[in-house]
């Protein structure tokens, strides 16, 4: 299928194809005039790679784990790999606790439950 067709399959722009072509990511034949074209299992790859880069995985982690998908998946490497996207999935947790303790913080203050330490009362401004 040309790039067009895959774009429309997948709702993933030419651009973005293109790109995951240079990124290593996704591949394609080239036909005698030039243009892509791309086996039907693309469909299914631009949907993982999708789903992984919402995930927040950068494209160098991406075009690691993609070989491990593969029906006969590279011996020793995927397990490398697998903790690698748990660390990056730890990492998300943490920042994830962080945000709750940042927000539980700041609702304190907009209820008045607290105020801060340098003032030692209730805030002066209050929301109207």
């Amino acid at each position: 299928m040309r790039i067009g067709e895959l774009s429309r399959a997948t709702g993933v722009s030419a651009r973005s194809l293109r790109y995951y072509e240079d990124q290593g990511l996704l591949s394609s034949d080239r036909r005698s005039n030039g243009y892509r074209d791309y086996g039907e299992e693309a469909v299914r790859q631009v949907a993982f790679i999708q789903d992984l880069y919402r995930a927040g995985l950068p494209s160098q982690i991406i075009r690691d784990i993609l070989p491990c998908t593969a029906p006969t998946p590279p011996a020793g490497e995927c397990t490398q790999l697998l903790a690698r996207v748990r660390q990056v999935r730890d990492e998300l947790a943490r920042q994830e606790q962080q945000i709750a303790q940042r927000r539980e913080m700041l609702d304190r203050y907009l209820s008045g439950a607290a105020a801060p330490a340098s003032l030692g009362g209730q805030p002066h401004c209050r929301e109207g």
